[in-house]
């Protein structure tokens, strides 16, 4: 199979393994679903693994790996060339309670670096879908990372937790306008699409958050920057990374100088 037949193959398996997890997920009410919680506090649903079944039943052929934030992790995958990095339901207390900012999010990974992604917001009724040299679309519709040459009226994306626990304190009166949103995936997806101009996390994150989102902001045109290793291959045993800013690439310089400077007033 070409490169650019495998990739079609690719896109097309992501769509479709998205669209059998939105019929999995009509049968759950947003807002009104029970809540379990895990080891470490967070919330987990049957709908969460009920999408984790139905994605990997689709998703990995013969040879491919697997990780996911709802399966137990198997390090076979850190031997293969290919492997799928998904998150079954991102965002989960949102869908807990009732706020239309979670996605399923399916991401691959090949020889360490995102390729292609996927990310649905069942609620939101947007499906951004792209990879790498093939572009991203929005619901079938081309999309690319937002013009914007200044920070200055931009809106930029920040996790609900973050701004309640004040990590976004510092960023406040900075020109730009500071969206609260749920699901990590989701904000990605929405940067990638052209709907907002950047995100950031400045806190750790794992890989089935962010690995769709990265390969679709990159498809895009984007720039993602993860925290403390740019270079960082994905992947990997640990799927913990640091935190992560996704933006257009003219916004670069501006984005560094402005959390440079804001981490400087914060130390005094």
């Amino acid at each position: 199979m070409t490169d650019n037949t495998q990739r079609h193959d690719d896109l097309h398996r992501i769509e479709s393994a998205l669209r059998e997890a939105e019929k999995a997920l009509a049968s759950f009410t947003p807002g009104a679903i029970a809540v379990e919680r895990k080891a470490g506090g967070d919330p987990v649903t049957e709908a969460d693994h009920r999408v984790d079944e139905v994605l990997r039943r689709l998703l990995p052929s013969p040879g491919e790996g697997w990780l996911s934030e709802e399966t137990v992790d198997d390090h076979a995958r850190l031997d293969t060339h290919r492997a799928w990095v998904v998150d079954p339901l991102d965002g989960t207390r949102e869908f807990v309670e009732g706020i239309p900012e979670w996605s399923v999010s399916i991401g691959l990974v090949e020889d360490g670096q995102p390729v292609a992604g996927g990310i649905l917001n069942p609620t939101t009724d947007q499906l951004v879908l792209g990879a790498i040299g093939h572009g991203v679309t929005l619901n079938g519709e081309p999309a690319t990372v937002s013009s914007r040459e200044s920070l200055d009226g931009a809106v930029v994306l920040a996790s609900n937790s973050e701004i309640k626990r004040g990590e976004w304190d510092r960023f406040q009166g900075q020109g730009f306008k500071i969206r609260p949103c749920g699901s990590v995936a989701y904000k990605l997806a929405m940067v990638a699409a052209g709907l907002v101009d950047a995100t950031w996390t400045l806190v750790p994150k794992n890989e089935w958050d962010v690995v769709a989102g990265v390969a679709l902001v990159r498809a895009a045109g984007g720039l993602i920057e993860p925290l403390a290793e740019p270079d960082r291959a994905f992947n990997q045993p640990s799927p913990l990374l640091e935190g992560l800013l996704a933006y257009p690439p003219q916004l670069q310089d501006a984005i560094h100088e402005m959390i440079g400077r804001t981490a400087e007033a914060s130390d005094r």
